[in-house]
């Protein structure tokens, strides 16, 4: 299944390191992407331009507080992604909570980082999550997973895994989708993938591959959405050092 974007990884590699100004162009841009698709699929209504002024300090007329934190603090959690992969640590409980912390931070302070206290229920989904009593049994056995069986599996297939798992999970009042597409990249990361972009116009698949893998137990859907992104990332810095 990964023997083509295998090649083009293997590729990648052999051309590291790259230049630095095209490293940091490639960087800014799929960082610009990556916060505007991750926001938009949640409702954020900034434009992909209005999310570049935003990050560039600037304020945006006719639109809402939350929004302009929602870049702000999107980014700020990108940096402490690109932080965990520099300094190689595994995945834990305190990093995910870390994430959410810094994804919620001025918007919803009282659950930044900490697991909801009640039902929550996914909009348009058959997928019920689980009561709020469960989370930390449910979390713990996704991180046995994580620090046991998912080791052998490709880092593609580990980090559609981990996201649909964690999104099944729902420990969260608000912030899991972001917090989840930040956990996928941060897997392809480790592996020297390029971050992948799940774009807002593919917003109704995604949600549907993540439905079938929680009703169902089929990932096929879901892995074949996130490599076909990871392909695409990844002829982005082909295309670049060509």
């Amino acid at each position: 299944m990964f023997d083509q974007i295998n090649q083009k990884k293997a590729r990648l590699d052999a051309n590291r390191p790259l230049p630095t100004y095209t490293l940091n162009s490639l960087r800014e841009k799929l960082w610009l992407e990556w916060t505007y698709n991750s926001n938009a699929i949640e409702g954020n209504t900034l434009t992909i331009n209005e999310t570049k002024v935003v990050l560039e300090g600037i304020t945006v007329g006719g639109k809402t507080m939350r929004e302009h934190l929602e870049v702000i603090n999107h980014r700020d959690a990108i940096a402490y992604v690109e932080e965990i992969v520099k300094k190689n640590e595994p995945l834990s409980e305190w990093q995910i909570k870390n994430l959410h912390q810094l994804i919620l931070k001025e918007i919803n302070d009282d659950y930044a980082g900490v697991y909801r206290d009640q039902q929550v229920f996914i909009s348009g989904a058959e997928h019920t999550p689980p009561s709020a009593l469960f989370i930390p049994e449910q979390m713990e056995n996704l991180l046995n997973w994580y620090q046991h069986e998912a080791k052998s599996l490709h880092p593609i297939t580990r980090g559609t895994m981990l996201h649909a798992i964690f999104v099944g999970i729902h420990p969260f009042i608000d912030g899991n989708g972001r917090v989840l597409r930040l956990l996928l990249n941060l897997e392809l990361m480790k592996d020297g993938f390029p971050p992948i972009v799940i774009k807002v116009e593919n917003r109704l698949n995604y949600y549907e591959a993540l439905d079938k893998a929680h009703t169902q137990k089929d990932y096929d859907d879901f892995i074949q959405l996130v490599t076909k992104e990871a392909e695409s990332s990844l002829d982005l810095y082909l295309n670049a050092i060509s």
